[in-house]
């Protein structure tokens, strides 16, 4: 809707307002009903117009998004549910609304902005903590946003998500063994079918970056076993292989994972692994 569209509906309904406060004719009265029904109408479809683009625009988030993936970025991809929050006298439930719908969308930098202003007025809401880690974490900033999953996780040990979040940091930041133990208790948890897909997922590039390729291939393996579309696990998985002499193996499962799905940006990544390898390339290591 143009600014121009908005001021005019503005001044029709102003109009309209004007004339009800000067009171009407018995013969106005029905002429001032269609007027408000027809204004009504109008913005009803203005609305049905603005909510399809809307959704619109979220398909366009789901594009860039499938672009990094086929950059290479393997951080966790924000899903989480719209928060539960209460009306409060002093607005930070605006804001924590506010920087979840910016996360959904991918504008990092907002959610982060007014998060943080949520935490201003509300210090220690375990709720804002938690998505300004992942709005700090998907910006790299990982060591605000470590300390913040830190903080949800001494008063919700058992939050898996925010555990799995911590190992991926932990990853990044190459504190192999910490990584480790989060992301194994995400997995003994076994409370949240996402955070244990993940956990076994980075548990076995934390393997790979130590070069530890048996290791790896097994956790690669259980993350295809609880999710066969992600994808990028068999592009994880033929390195593993490839790295560990099984070449055979490698090229079967890049073919595998493309196979799976040809349009997924990792699926196009195995069927490129594969013909470099087979054209003679070679892989850099971890």
């Amino acid at each position: 809707m143009t600014d121009e569209s908005v001021a005019s509906f503005k001044a029709q309904y102003a109009a309209i307002d004007a004339r009800l406060e000067a009171g009407l004719s018995a013969g106005d009265r029905a002429a001032v009903k269609a007027e408000i029904v027809g204004l009504f109408k109008a913005l009803e479809a203005q609305v049905a117009e603005l909510s399809q683009l809307k959704d619109d625009v979220k398909q366009l988030v789901d594009k860039w998004k499938a672009q990094q993936a086929a950059e290479g970025v393997q951080a966790p991809q924000f899903q989480g549910e719209r928060p539960v929050v209460h009306s409060d006298h002093i607005g930070a439930s605006t804001f924590i609304e506010k920087g979840w719908s910016r996360l959904s969308l991918g504008d990092y930098d907002g959610a982060e902005k007014a998060l943080l202003r949520a935490i201003e007025l509300s210090p220690g809401d375990p709720q804002s903590e938690a998505l300004l880690g992942w709005a700090q974490m998907l910006q790299e900033k990982y060591d605000d946003a470590l300390l913040n999953f830190q903080k949800v996780l001494m008063r919700e040990p058992a939050n898996a998500l925010a555990r799995i979040n911590v190992g991926y940091i932990c990853l990044k930041k190459e504190i192999f063994g910490e990584a480790i133990e989060h992301l194994s208790k995400a997995i003994r948890l076994d409370n949240d079918r996402k955070a244990t897909l993940y956990a076994h997922f980075y548990l076995g590039l934390v393997y790979l970056e130590r070069e530890m390729y048996e290791d790896a291939q097994t956790f690669f393996q259980k993350t295809l076993a609880l999710g066969p579309n992600l994808i990028e696990a068999y592009y994880e998985l033929g390195r593993a292989y490839w790295f560990n002499d099984e070449r055979d193996e490698a090229r079967a499962t890049w073919q595998k994972g493309y196979a799976t799905n040809k349009f997924n940006p990792w699926g196009k990544k195995c069927a490129e692994t594969l013909a470099l390898v087979d054209g003679g390339g070679e892989l850099s290591r971890p």
